[in-house]
């Protein structure tokens, strides 16, 4: 058998490991090693696939990878002080090919309870410890299977999550587990979403949520230790433990509180809740200290149980002090607030039912005047826009004759004559003062007439000064019954109806 020459390995007694090969008999490449002593000129290895007893690690190589593959892991387990065998050691290595249909029919078949020190490793294994240097430990293993891990997509970079899993499959766990059926998820520490798996897996013992940096430590270490859990008091008195008991000096102090805020009994409140929790808000002033060593239910309880002999106590302070009643800091009294103006609900609606109208006449033609059915000659407005030209109905003037035709406001069109309503009347060409001229009207309203009731002038004169009519003011006013309203009223719609429809519109 021809021999060809191999590397040196370094022996902790200064013995190297001289590795040969050659071809056997039957045509395969067999490897060899010897042991020779150490030179200058020899390359110098750990071994690092020895046991503290110089026991070999064995390995089980995954039959169908390519023969190169298995050549360079053969050499490399050699050079590093382990052993390869032809079948699945009891203790040992297997290296499988993750994802292969052999590689999982190799863990189904081989993966025992009764052997926890079998491990199924990715055969990029052998390379991974020859990088670090050092044996790894597989350490991601409960129970004799490997520990479910989750890599929650927080961690965003493509080049981390590949680093995370392959060194959680080099340690022995498994980096595919869904967030269901993970027993560890490793998360990004500097986002939100890694204080909100906190939380939600805070109650559940068999899940842990831990930093990506996570695996590296319990790799360093050689052992899975999770972030541990602290005390958190829950609030109130553990069994067997001793409260803090009340003294004379916590009674003087509770009383004088007390005294300062309700002196007199008969204002109530001393039993009432807010009292003494304002007295523990208190506890950063110097002077009030003292409040901590109680809560304040308890300083309630004690005045309540304690209130016939407290207020006693109570009351010679208060007779020393001589508070005034109503005093400032006194519990009870506030600084009195500015009352707020309170707008009338009824002046609202008013408001209202009058935008209700004008939108109603808006849509309407003007009306002409209208006659009242008794009564003497009621001056209204006629169809001019000069409030002073009025027509006198059912007087002794000249009598006119009524057109039922819708042309009651005709225009002048073209050159065409103006129509009757717009041409100027005789004795409005008169000179003045005129025994024939009417007389123009400079007060608001009208003289009372004979014959004609107060509330009856009143309305017309509104009708007159607003340019409304009668049968309009008349039915305003006996809905509400009052005179000033109705002026009010109908001042605001001429002055809405002014606005709207102004000349420069």
């Amino acid at each position: 058998m021809t021999k060809h020459s191999g590397s040196n390995l370094n022996h902790n007694l200064g013995f190297l490991l001289r590795l040969g090969s050659g071809w056997g008999y039957d045509g395969k490449c067999e490897w060899f090693a010897t042991w020779a002593p150490a030179t200058n000129r020899d390359h110098v290895l750990q071994l690092i696939f020895q046991e503290d007893n110089h026991t070999a690690v064995k390995f089980f190589i995954q039959r169908d990878l390519p023969d190169d593959v298995r050549a360079e892991l053969t050499q490399t387990i050699l050079e590093l002080g382990g052993r390869v065998e032809e079948k699945v050691p009891r203790q040992g290595y297997v290296l499988i090919s993750p994802g292969t249909a052999e590689g999982q029919r190799l863990r189904e078949c081989w993966a025992l309870p009764d052997r926890p020190h079998r491990f199924f490793v990715p055969y990029t294994f052998v390379e991974a410890c020859k990088v670090a240097g050092t044996h790894l430990r597989q350490i991601f293993v409960e129970n004799g299977a490997p520990i479910p891990i989750h890599i929650h997509s927080s961690i965003a970079n493509v080049n981390a999550r590949s680093t995370l899993s392959s060194r959680i499959m080099h340690s022995g766990g498994d980096p595919h587990a869904t967030p269901h059926t993970a027993r560890v998820i490793l998360a990004d520490p500097n986002t939100e979403v890694f204080q909100a798996l906190i939380k939600t897996y805070d109650g559940n013992p068999a899940v842990h949520v831990e930093s990506y940096l996570w695996v590296k430590k319990c790799i360093e270490k050689g052992i899975v230790s999770f972030t541990p859990v602290v005390f958190k008091n829950p609030g109130g008195r553990r069994r067997g433990e001793e409260r803090t008991q009340f003294n004379e000096r916590d009674d003087e102090l509770l009383c004088g509180w007390i005294a300062s805020k309700i002196p007199y009994k008969e204002i109530g409140g001393r039993t009432g809740n807010r009292l003494y929790q304002q007295l523990l808000e208190l506890s950063d002033e110097p002077e009030y200290s003292w409040v901590t060593r109680h809560t304040w239910q308890s300083w309630r309880e004690r005045y309540k149980k304690n209130a016939e002999r407290m207020d006693h106590i109570i009351s010679a302070i208060v007779a020393e002090t001589k508070p005034i009643l109503g005093e400032k800091g006194q519990y009870g009294y506030v600084r009195e607030k500015a009352p707020k103006k309170k707008r009338k609900v009824k002046d609202v609606k008013d408001e209202e039912d009058l935008r209700v109208e004008m939108n109603e006449l808006q849509s309407q033609k003007p009306l002409s005047g209208l006659l009242p059915p008794e009564g003497p000659p009621i001056p209204i407005a006629g169809p001019s826009d000069d409030p002073m030209h009025m027509h006198v109905v059912g007087g002794n003037g000249p009598e006119e004759e009524l057109d039922d035709g819708d042309d009651d406001w005709a225009i002048r069109v073209g050159g065409g004559p103006p129509p009757g309503w717009a041409k100027r009347r005789p004795s409005e060409g008169l000179p003045e003062g005129s025994p024939n001229k009417r007389a123009r009207l400079h007060e608001p309203h009208l003289m009372p007439l004979p014959g004609v009731h107060v509330i009856d002038q009143a309305i017309c004169d509104i009708a007159m000064e607003f340019k409304f009519t009668v049968e309009e003011v008349q039915s305003y006013y006996d809905k509400c019954g009052e005179m000033s309203r109705t002026r009010e009223r109908f001042g605001k719609m001429r002055e809405m109806l002014s606005a709207h429809f102004s000349e420069d519109n």
